[in-house]
């Protein structure tokens, strides 16, 4: 079977690398996209009819979905039914020559189906087996439906997110959906890596829970050490002073200052040097105490004149700042254009869909040509493609011996159950 990420050929350090991505809606489609965005060949097991749940999700170009098209670029697709001898067959033979597996149902659902870790554990033990859940495969909570809002709830990064004087908010992406995805990718190169020494595969079981906690930076530290709940604080951090938003005369901007040299270097190119000697601002620490008084002090001088003015002087003098760009503003910034991080998707209509490239940069590696689209996938569109190959034994999938299958088991009607 050929081991291009997709119909460009474009090639990676996971070239030759094959998953089979039992996934769907963002934790499991945004890891394996990183997979094929490094270079992966990627093929979406989906469900007959409809296929992943956010082929539905708007919006649409031509009435295919951007958001499917966004996070299933450079990836295959079949349709299977998973109670069709013919079907399971089918899988059997693509198992045989898989290198990774990626789900996110919730527990039980894939062991019900018969595709669970612990029978290809046995029956392929080579397989890097994926999974991500919202409270993973142990713990008391592990039965419970995960989904992004949930866990940024639980995991405490609303209660840190938004105004004190407001309620608490959710992160406007999903956090917590990307970060699994983020740690599950990390967790099958890890294991692909292993296996290069013992020709092993590994389970990877991730929970959305664990990861949101995972990503709390010191929260729970602070709270150890002061005893005090972590709250929310605005636009500001809570441990570095200035670090947030300050008022110019047209709008708001960022001043991150978070150093004594970055500091003094401000207020110099403030046009105050004296700030920097205030005895309230000596410090971090200080100043962290006397936010307000700060914060006041700054906006008396910026607020004097445009966002743009107080850019460049920040900039001259190597103090970290920027404006606060809406969405539309991404589209032609400089250094996104110049990393190539705009690139272009495309269903079966002509119009392609703009959206984020691939921020991994490795050095001999080609990286994504922005002015190709790049194809997702009509559902089970490459079916005679795989079948071909299973037929032919080329490439990834030529004859090997099978290994004894586990005894038939009762199954659910297909993969809809809730994840």
């Amino acid at each position: 079977m050929e081991t291009s990420t997709s119909d460009t050929g474009r090639k990676g350090p996971l070239n030759g690398i094959t998953v089979l991505d039992f996934s769907r809606v963002l934790a499991g489609p945004y890891c394996t996209m990183i997979l094929a965005d490094l270079g992966a060949r990627v093929i979406k097991i989906e469900k007959l009819g409809t296929g992943d749940d956010t082929r539905a999700f708007g919006p649409f170009v031509e009435k295919e979905s951007a958001y499917f098209m966004c996070f299933n670029r450079g990836k295959e697709s079949i349709a299977l039914d998973l109670k069709s001898p013919r079907d399971r067959e089918l899988l059997e033979r693509m198992l045989l020559h898989a290198d990774v597996v990626v789900e996110n149902f919730r527990p039980g659902v894939m062991d019900r189906l018969g595709y669970g870790a612990e029978r290809l554990a046995r029956t392929h033990p080579h397989i890097v087996y994926a999974s991500i859940s919202g409270f993973g495969h142990t713990g008391p909570f592990s039965d419970l439906p995960g989904y992004d809002m949930v866990v940024q709830a639980m995991g405490g990064v609303m209660s840190l997110t938004g105004w004190p004087d407001a309620p608490p908010a959710r992160v406007g992406t999903s956090f917590g959906d990307l970060s699994a995805a983020l740690f599950a990718a990390v967790g099958i190169v890890s294991s692909l890596y292993k296996r290069t020494h013992d020709a092993q595969g590994m389970r990877v079981d991730i929970g959305m829970l664990d990861c949101q906690a995972a990503l709390m930076e010191t929260a729970l530290a602070r709270f150890d050490v002061e005893g005090k709940v972590p709250t929310r604080t605005g636009d500001s951090h809570p441990s570095l002073a200035p670090f947030e938003t300050f008022a110019a005369r047209d709008g708001r901007f960022v001043i991150a200052a978070g150093n004594d040299q970055l500091f003094m270097l401000m207020a110099d190119a403030l046009g105050s040097p004296a700030l920097a000697l205030d005895p309230r601002f000596l410090s971090n620490d200080l100043r962290c105490r006397n936010r307000p008084a700060m914060v006041a002090a700054i906006e008396a001088i910026t607020g004097t004149e445009a966002i743009e003015h107080w850019i460049d002087r920040l900039n001259e003098a190597g103090v970290p700042c920027a404006p606060i760009n809406t969405i539309d503003r991404l589209f032609g910034h400089p250094q996104l254009l110049a990393r190539n991080m705009i690139i272009q998707v495309q269903g079966k209509s002509e119009r392609s869909v703009r959206t984020a490239g691939n921020p991994i940069k490795l050095g001999g590696f080609e990286d994504i040509d922005v002015n190709t689209p790049m194809r997702a996938p009509g559902l089970d569109e490459h079916r005679e493609r795989i079948l071909a190959e299973l037929m032919s034994g080329t490439g990834d999938y030529a004859p090997a011996e099978r290994p004894a299958d586990l005894p038939a088991r009762e199954l659910p009607a297909s993969l809809t159950e809730a994840a």
